[in-house]
């Protein structure tokens, strides 16, 4: 018996070692493949990130845009995008083209503080090159740009981070369309860098305060001429002084009240914008003016499904600015600017305008700048796949007394007997265009748009030479002028 328990003893030993051999030969069972799955929680288009409860969705568009009549975004000025746009000379591009592509990512996460969304808008551009000089190497060429619009976080009702205004209508600067230069109400659809915090109080019903950093010169802070060191060349551009901001204080201080139902959008801002400058000169001891609070106020109105077709809406805005200009001449619109025209009793004719918070010269205080404007679109949509629009914005800056004062005593230097000097002016365009969308996300667009500078000045002046517009010294009419801009757009959103 013993000798039999032995023998089942090792037999069931050698089968249990032969199949523990065998079964470590075996693969190994794969893992089950994690297949990405549709969140339906936040809309179309987002997915849950494997192995995470996070959902996430890419988006953005590919635009290619052809800008005639005027070369440039503005048709008119002498920004940096269309260097000489309003010289009308052999220095001025007739045509102006852009390839941009947009991508965005948006990320949000339930939990039990509600949703945690984060959420990036990184713009890629490649602009036509521009000539600023008769010299051929004083041209810009043509490169790539990379721009960051958005970049947020959003937790509890708090957005930290950077995106468009509080204080901005839905639409920023296009309330139905147009060119970058429609002014009227503030607009800051490239991003400002803030805190918020939005209560929701139902019915669509919503109350926004925020802190935002509007010192960056494309935001919400226009110039502070210090009018004691400004030049004749400098101001038949529209610069009449030394942009002389001091240091950060404040970041601005914005109030908005929003009620959006089914009828449209009813919108109330206001804005406290700190005014501090640098020194009435090079050093500590020339002195300093004090600090002013500038402010302002806008209100923005849209109607929806009216009765002249489905989709159809009315967009509306009005603003008053004392001492925070770009409020009104938004981050877009240039805020020192000349256009040329012909003549026939001087050389050419001219049209200059500057914008800013604030002037002040040595020993005075600053004295600020007040603006009201208005703006607004009216969209009809003929048929699903057409859509037609008109749209307008007008806009005033006036100098107080004082400002006036010190930037008359400038012009007075060049200016011919009988000229009048007064800076203020108004600033107007009208447009409209068509859109036609063939298939669903892709959209062809023609756009006309009519601008008119008021320029308050009159007569004649002893103009110095402007090398960069290639510009003699002469003398120039002063008077106002127009300009005419087509852009024409190609766009794939997905």
């Amino acid at each position: 018996m013993k000798v039999v328990k032995s023998l089942l003893l090792g037999t069931a030993a050698g089968l249990i070692a032969v199949g523990g051999a065998q079964a470590a030969d075996l693969p190994l069972k794969a893992k089950a493949v994690e297949y990405v799955k549709i969140c339906s929680l936040y809309g179309a288009g987002f997915y849950y990130m494997p192995g995470t409860d996070t959902c996430i969705k890419f988006g953005g568009y590919l635009r290619a845009d052809m800008i005639l009549g005027g070369a440039g975004d503005y048709g008119f000025n002498n920004s940096t995008s269309s260097a000489n746009g309003g010289s009308n000379n052999r220095l001025t591009n007739y045509y102006y083209s852009r390839a941009r592509m947009d991508f965005n990512v948006d990320t949000r996460t339930a939990t039990e503080y509600g949703v945690v969304r984060t959420y990036a808008d990184m713009v890629f551009t490649y602009d036509s090159s521009n000539v600023t000089g008769s010299n051929p190497s004083t041209s810009s060429a043509s490169s790539a740009s990379l721009g960051l619009y958005h970049a947020f976080i959003q937790f509890a009702g708090f957005t930290f981070g950077r995106t468009v205004s509080i204080f901005d209508a839905p639409w920023q600067s296009y309330p139905a369309g147009g060119p970058d230069s429609i002014p009227g109400g503030s607009n800051h659809v490239n991003g400002v860098n803030q805190v918020a915090y939005t209560a929701d109080f139902g019915q669509g019903i919503t109350g926004s305060i925020a802190l935002e950093d509007e010192t960056s010169a494309s935001n919400g802070q226009s110039n502070l001429w210090n009018v004691s060191s400004g030049t004749a060349a400098q101001f038949v551009t529209g610069v009449y002084g030394a942009n002389s901001w001091g240091g950060t204080r404040s970041p601005d201080i914005i109030g908005a009240v929003r009620v959006d139902q089914a009828w449209g959008l009813a919108q109330l801002s206001v804005v406290g914008h700190d005014i501090h400058a640098g020194y009435y000169g090079a050093t500590e001891p020339s002195g300093h003016p004090g600090d002013k609070w500038g402010w302002a106020v806008q209100g923005s109105l849209s109607i929806k499904n009216i009765p002249t077709g489905a989709g159809d809406a009315i967009n509306l805005q009005a603003v008053y600015t004392d001492g925070a200009t770009r409020y009104n001449f938004q981050s877009l619109f240039p805020q020192a600017f000349f256009m040329f025209g012909g003549s026939s009793a001087a050389y050419q004719s001219i049209g200059f305008a500057g914008l800013a918070d604030g002037v002040f010269g040595t020993g005075t205080g600053i004295d600020t700048v007040k603006t009201w404007g208005v703006r607004g679109g009216y969209t009809h949509n003929w048929s699903p796949n057409w859509a037609s629009a008109i749209y307008g914005g007008y806009a005033s800056a006036s100098y107080g007394s004082t400002g006036k004062g010190l930037i008359c005593a400038n012009f007075a230097t060049f200016a011919v007997a009988g000229a009048t000097c007064n800076p203020d002016f108004n600033f107007g365009v009208v447009g409209v265009n068509t859109v036609w969308t063939p298939v669903k996300n892709l959209a062809f667009t023609a756009d006309v748009s009519w601008s008119r500078l008021d320029q308050k000045y009159s007569g004649f002046i002893n103009a110095p030479a402007i090398a960069s517009a290639a510009k003699p010294a002469a003398v120039y009419e002063l008077k106002d002028q127009n300009s005419v801009t087509m852009m024409l757009r190609a766009q794939r959103n997905f």
